[in-house]
């Protein structure tokens, strides 16, 4: 699948500054908006506005906002008119399911990995039901015109050096896809459940990794992915940690916005310069921004750090076994063993 490349120190050397901003600006939203999940309000807008490379695209920004409105919508309502047929409800979620992974083995465009995770959190959260699931809807409408307001903000203040706007460029999958989207369609209705029985509707971090460790094509691909998104839930907890204790020793929300913007500058630098994948340190401030929102909501610090990694092993690890023993038994893609790409 498709990775946003990582951005370059020279097009865009404020690239750090803006994604602290954009945590900020994000968090400083709640307290006016008051949302039902506050994690969702801050963490969506670094996803993102994060997720922009070069100069500011704003049909890339409209798209993902328009995107997280009507997707949420259309699936709560699918939900709740299905829901009271439990196996019909259960075969339509797999087959979304394959329909995103099919589209992303074929094509390795990332629309696949949005139809995906809306998918999962949705299901997942109409399990709890029809009042849960319509407070997750309504967050995603609250988080996606808080972003399209942050973003263009923030591009304003700091806009990129370079003119020229980023071009994705996907490689079609090979093999079998077929088979590669029902493996994996399969796994994540089974790891559905799992959400289910274990996971709090502010906990949905979760239920994104569990999706993103499967959207890759090859068994060291998707373990690779579930090693990255572990080593970023302890950076993101680590972050979240050190904000929450030095706002402590402060408790006002201008130094509570100050050290999440020192947070989203630290692991913004990393993006340019860190030896690890970009992705990691965004998705690790996606994860700060959450469990600090959580936080101060309702959860425990030290205990929402400690269960959000301790579940993203075990929900990332899982799905990654499951899916290379399957992909190795069926060998769609007629690979050798140490493909990669």
């Amino acid at each position: 699948m498709y990775v946003t490349p990582r951005p370059d120190a020279r097009e865009d050397p404020n690239f750090g500054l803006r994604l602290g901003l954009t945590g900020a600006l994000a968090f400083a939203a709640i307290p006016l908006l008051n949302p039902a999940l506050p994690p969702i309000v801050a963490a969506l807008p670094v996803g993102l506005i994060g997720a922009q490379r070069k100069a500011f695209d704003p049909a890339k920004l409209i798209g993902g906002v328009l995107a997280m409105i009507v997707m949420p919508w259309i699936m709560t309502w699918f939900v709740e008119w299905l829901r009271p047929m439990p196996l019909v409800y259960v075969t339509a979620m797999w087959a979304l399911y394959f329909a995103g992974f099919l589209l992303i083995l074929r094509s390795g465009t990332q629309a696949g990995m949005l139809i995906v995770i809306i998918t999962v959190l949705i299901s997942v959260m109409g399990m709890h039901g029809n009042a849960t699931v319509e407070a997750l809807r309504d967050g995603f409408t609250q988080a996606a015109l808080v972003t399209l307001v942050v973003g263009l903000l923030v591009y304003w203040l700091v806009p990129a050096r370079t003119q020229a706007k980023h071009v994705d460029d996907p490689t079609p999958g090979r093999g079998n896809a077929t088979v590669g989207a029902a493996i994996r369609a399969t796994v994540l209705l089974a790891l559905s459940f799992w959400l289910y029985a274990v996971m709090q509707p502010s906990d949905l971090m979760m239920a994104v990794v569990a999706a993103m460790v499967l959207v890759f094509p090859t068994r060291r691909a998707v373990f690779s992915e579930a090693l990255q998104r572990v080593r970023a839930t302890f950076y993101g907890g680590a972050v979240a940690m050190a904000v929450l204790g030095l706002f402590l020793l402060s408790p006002h929300l201008p130094v509570l916005l100050v050290l999440i913007f020192l947070g989203g500058l630290w692991l913004g630098q990393k993006m340019l310069f860190g030896r690890h994948q970009s992705m990691v340190y965004q998705y690790a401030f996606s994860v700060a921004l959450a469990i600090v929102a959580g936080a101060l909501s309702t959860q425990d610090p030290g205990y929402a750090t400690f269960t959000r990694i301790v579940l993203t092993l075990a929900g990332a690890f899982s799905a990654a076994f499951a899916v290379a023993l399957l992909d190795g038994l069926t060998n769609w893609r007629g690979a050798p063993l140490t493909e990669t790409s």
